[in-house]
């Protein structure tokens, strides 16, 4: 559960920004997401595996 204190004279704006930021870090949104629909580790697993050699292709060749 979050807390957030509201500090004297802090708008409630602010302390809906900290809030959100709190909220962003736990990374529950993010975990709703992906446990929404099921994914075989196999098909998991070939996703990391073209991310990374779309990145070694991109940065990793570059030797001037």
């Amino acid at each position: 559960m979050l807390i957030i204190n509201i500090k004297e004279n802090e708008s409630i704006d602010k302390a809906l920004k900290r809030f959100k930021k709190k909220f962003e870090k736990t990374g529950v949104v993010k975990q709703l997401r992906r446990r929404s629909a099921f994914i075989k580790p196999s098909i998991d697993r070939r996703k990391e595996v073209i991310h990374a050699t779309y990145k070694q292709k991109m940065y990793g060749n570059s030797e001037a």
